[in-house]
């Protein structure tokens, strides 16, 4: 049985967004603030937190902030959505581009990925563990691109590339059939982000991804266009609990990507990939709160750029199981995924930054 902290109820719902990572990388990348950071904490130490001086000049920095950010988006806009119109083809021979320059050249959190590895993957030897390495840095700079591919897709290219198989189809209409809203649990594995996609096409149920909205504005609202696409509805991170009581009298189902790290002081831990890990409580509070079944979803890599999406009902009311029993049956049947097909969840992440306290 998983442990949890004594604390009080509170929802830590993760997000369900690759775009994000790209976004935050292009506004890194042009934003000038690191420098006006350091020179900020300096100021403050000569002139202190109520000086005029200073007052004048984070007003300064507040207009360098949104200058710095209308910049970054303007400049990358062009060029995210001549990306999107490229044909697949020429989409990919591109990500092979980014792969040598991101593998081999930048080497992009490549110590943090083989960690993570090493410490999933004992019984591998180094030479698997870097095959996988370089299998999933493939498959990253794809969902990278991918990700930007969502802005001018058609709805038949859409469902070509990623579908659902028949019996994840037909466990989605039966619970439209019975009127039945639920809770959709999903991990970074995949495309999720296409799985989105595909759910508000082919389904009868209002999808709501929870989302955690991006300080620049301008990414932000481009983020939201593409996820609302097809129908999709977003749900601030801030607000879950709330809105889902709000549209409880509409048939919807709410998508949770619950493998990100929360709090240590609000989680439960388990054993995950061969780790003491923590786990996000929100998932099994909600559903047992709101008396919602939760169905577990996989997007499974077929081949380069098609997806097919599996699906089953991991639990439902009445809920009469221990605290912690719908988190650990989504733990458990995503590792099995990742240990089936490694190189498609996103290792990039310190999912194991935080240590159980005594």
């Amino acid at each position: 049985m998983p442990v949890i902290s004594d604390t009080v109820m509170k929802t830590n719902s993760p997000t369900l967004s690759s775009g994000v990572i790209v976004f935050k990388s292009l506004f890194r990348f042009f934003s000038p603030l690191i420098l006006y950071d350091c020179v900020s904490r300096v100021w403050q130490f000569q002139w202190g937190r109520h000086s005029f001086l200073q007052k004048v000049y984070l007003y300064r920095k507040c207009n360098t902030y949104k200058l710095a950010a209308a910049l970054s988006y303007f400049i990358a806009l062009p060029v995210i959505y001549l990306i999107s119109l490229l044909p697949f083809r020429i989409l990919y021979l591109l990500s092979d581009v980014f792969f040598l320059l991101l593998y081999y050249v930048l080497g992009y959190r490549k110590k943090v990925v083989k960690q993570n590895l090493l410490n999933s993957f004992p019984e591998k030897n180094e030479e698997e563990i870097n095959r996988i390495m370089k299998k999933f840095y493939r498959y990253f700079c794809d969902l990278f691109l991918e990700t930007f591919k969502t802005l001018t897709i058609s709805k038949p290219v859409m469902l070509k590339h990623c579908s659902f198989e028949p019996s994840a189809k037909k466990l989605m209409d039966e619970l439209a059939a019975e009127n039945k809203s639920f809770i959709i649990a999903m991990g970074h594995k995949g495309n999720w982000e296409w799985a989105g996609n595909t759910f508000s096409l082919l389904c009868r149920h209002q999808l709501y991804v929870i989302y955690h909205p991006l300080a620049n504005k301008y990414f932000d609202k481009l983020m939201y266009t593409m996820r609302t696409r097809f129908g999709t509805r977003l749900i601030a991170m801030k607000n879950t609990f709330r809105d889902m009581m709000e549209n409880r009298d509409e048939l919807n189902a709410t998508a949770f990507i619950a493998d990100q790290t929360p709090h240590p002081d609000r989680a439960y831990w388990m054993t995950f990939l061969n780790q003491d890990t923590p786990v996000f409580a929100g998932i099994d509070k909600i559903a047992r709160k709101i008396k919602y079944p939760v169905v577990y979803v996989s997007a499974k890599k077929v081949k380069r750029g098609y997806y097919t999406l599996s699906a089953e009902l991991l639990a439902g009311p009445p809920y009469t199981s221990g605290e912690g029993e719908i988190a650990m049956l989504y733990t458990k049947r995503l590792e099995k995924d990742i240990i089936e097909q490694p190189e498609t969840w996103l290792w990039t992440h310190r999912r194991w930054k935080h240590k159980r306290t005594a």
